[in-house]
């Protein structure tokens, strides 16, 4: 029996609520998870919260499964996997930085964000990659190389012949577009670029600049006033980039019919739906996500010069050939630059996720040596490393254990940071590292570990200091969890146990049968007219499908759509409710289509062999395996539930 308990308020009062401020909703085992938290999970999954006995008691059950898989995750030692535990620190680290900058330098970059939202740059680049831990002398060469370059263009050649010749540039669409990147605004590229970008004058070359993809050099080649954020939809047919001729012509050829549709009074959603080759979007009308001015989409520029080209809402361009093929492009909404105030909020965000945000890191790390009363005392501490640093040090062979002395070399919040912990940074350091005189180098390197500490034991705080902080490390830590022990005890095992699986299609066989099916050719068409053709032709028993296919799209290859198929009458929406006799039926028409329905065999209800209802079997024995296993999950953990508490939320 599962050992969940609800408790009366009387008996709750009596325990004083564990002797804590904050009223407990629930216990796991000996874990507290209190009103707060539970109330913003609640929130946080429900988009029209309730606050009656019902709904509460759904959500509650739904939760207290979810904790009991991650307690037992937990009990399993899912927790010290290293591979999770690497997954978690990452999600932390990510989360920590809006936590770990200067505020009101911050607000200085949310400023100058918007402030480029307000512009678009055109800029072109020549990239030489070098990898973040890469030698000095690698650096050095990738630096080397494109000053080299840029001496070229400022000698007079054209920067795009310079990016597309063979040796130069390594990003591979640059033998294609010379290195053009087209316009673009705040957030859509990295921020070193973006930055360089905005700084660097229309027709001006950039110096040499680092990114995480390695060393650039940039031409701005224009800049324009930023033309807000734009939705449209578009009709495409695909066109490989390697099609021939033929190919290319009959796209053309198709996606001029579409278009003459349109022109004569068609709709363009129907048309979208019909025809259009875009998967992703043709079951949405055509619709595409917003681009455009603080968006992250970026479209082809050919497609979004007709975008924008469009001037009214409900106009749609001509046919444009794009990469990907020929596009009709309706534009559905327009929308201006926000004001700044509109926008702050969402600028914010963006700028604390951002690598911008690690600019104003150095002000906040001053305010944090004021907050824990940080005292250098390196003065003496660092000498040994200046006279004992060597070349064993650039080639990753310093050793640690040579120090005879553990000086402290600062103090922060009463700790010490020693000699010895100097000395591990430096090992696990030196890729990248220009050969130096040894104080340059040791001051440096101090510096940075000396940052990096005080960052991390602010970190290490963020738990305690802010609670929102604390909701999301459980989170992301209660999810992980779930996913890997979901994946071993229910998704995983249930396909990797074949005989566990055939098993329980033997016991469960009633479940998996066919429906009333009929072997049947279909013939869908567009039109009324077009459908009485194609079934005057098939009264002619001469005629194959190819030749009714054939002769319907005689003059367009939109008339009619053959397929031959095994359909289930009841789950196919154009055969439910119809009856249909052996051989041709006569058209009909359901939701705007035509339909000829040649019933070559009806096929009765009949069981399903196991290939055929794998998928199904799978879902179910899945759902079998974690019904068995919660059941054992309440055995082996106890759940407390504080209903009066419970019930109090909302008021």
């Amino acid at each position: 029996m599962a050992k969940i308990t609800l408790i009366a308020v009387s008996i709750l009062l009596g325990l004083c609520v564990h002797a804590q401020s904050e009223p407990i909703v629930m216990t796991i085992n000996s874990s507290d998870i209190t009103k707060s938290e539970f109330l913003q999970i609640y929130l946080k999954n429900n988009n029209d919260p309730k606050y009656d006995k019902e709904s509460l008691d759904e959500y509650m059950e739904l939760f207290r499964k979810f904790k009991l898989k991650v307690a037992e995750a937990e009990r399993l030692g899912y927790d010290t996997i290293p591979k999770l535990v690497r997954e978690l620190e990452g999600y932390r680290k990510q989360l920590a930085l809006p936590y770990l900058i200067d505020s009101t330098k911050n607000k200085s970059l949310v400023t100058e964000a918007y402030d480029r939202t307000l512009n678009e740059v055109r800029a072109s680049h020549i990239l030489i990659k070098v990898s973040s831990n890469a030698v000095a002398e690698d650096t050095l060469a990738a630096y080397n190389k494109l000053l080299k370059l840029k001496k070229r263009i400022e000698s007079g050649e054209e920067f795009s012949v310079v990016a597309k010749e063979k040796g130069s540039s390594e990003d591979p669409s640059a033998a294609s577009n010379g290195g053009d990147l087209g316009f673009f605004t705040a957030f859509q590229m990295v921020y070193p670029f973006e930055d360089m970008a905005y700084k660097t004058e229309v027709g001006g070359v950039s110096d040499p600049f680092r990114t995480r993809f390695g060393y650039h050099i940039l031409k701005v080649t224009d800049k324009r006033a930023a033309r807000g954020t734009i939705e449209t939809a578009h009709i495409m047919v695909a066109v490989d980039k390697k099609a021939n001729e033929e190919v290319v012509k009959s796209s053309v050829a198709k996606i001029n019919e579409i278009y003459l549709l349109l022109k004569n009074g068609g709709n363009f959603d129907d048309l979208a739906s019909k025809y259009s080759d875009d998967p992703s979007s043709k079951n949405k009308k055509g619709v595409l996500p917003a681009f455009g001015t603080g968006t992250t989409t970026r479209m082809v520029p050919e497609f979004e010069e007709a975008a924008f080209a469009l001037e009214n809402d409900g106009d749609y361009s001509e046919p444009v050939r794009t990469a990907f093929g020929l596009h009709i492009i309706k534009r559905l909404s327009w929308q201006d630059v926000e004001s700044y105030e509109s926008m702050r909020k969402t600028l914010e965000t963006k700028v604390s996720k951002d690598l911008r945000s690690k600019t104003t890191q150095n002000s906040f790390v001053e305010k944090l040596k004021k907050e824990y009363v940080f005292k250098d005392k390196s003065k003496k501490g660092l000498k040994w490393f200046y006279e004992n640093l060597d070349s064993t040090y650039y080639s990753g062979n310093f050793d640690p254990s040579l120090l005879t002395s553990n000086k402290t070399l600062f103090t922060l919040d009463g700790l010490n940071f020693n000699e010895i912990d100097f000395a591990q940074f430096l090992k696990s350091n030196y890729r990248g590292v220009r050969q130096e005189k040894n104080e340059i180098v040791v001051n440096k390197q101090y510096s940075m570990w000396q940052k990096k500490e005080i960052l991390a034991y602010e970190e290490s705080k963020l738990t305690v200091k802010y609670p929102a902080f604390k909701a999301l490390i459980t989170e992301y830590h209660d999810g992980i969890l779930l996913y890997e022990v979901m994946s071993d005890m229910v998704w995983n095992k249930a396909m990797k146990d074949t005989v566990g699986l055939q098993q329980f299609y033997e016991v469960n066989k009633a479940n998996y049968r066919w429906g009333n099916r009929v072997d049947a050719e279909i013939f869908e068409c567009y039109s009324d007219e077009h459908a009485t053709a194609a079934y005057a032709l098939l009264q002619n028993d001469t005629i194959q499908s190819a030749g009714v296919i054939s002769e319907i799209n005689k003059d367009s290859e939109l008339n009619i759509r053959y397929r031959n198929d095994k359909l289930d009458i009841n789950r196919t929406s154009y055969l439910k409710d119809r009856e249909l006799g052996a051989g041709l039926n006569a058209p009909y028409e359901v939701d705007g289509k035509f339909y000829i329905i040649v019933v070559n065999e009806k096929l009765d209800p009949t069981q399903k062999e196991f290939s055929e209802s794998k998928g199904a079997v799978t879902s179910d024995y899945q759902n079998y395996l974690e019904k068995n296993w919660l059941t054992e999950l309440n055995e082996q953990h106890t759940v407390t539930i504080y209903d009066n508490v419970l019930y109090s939320i909302g008021e």
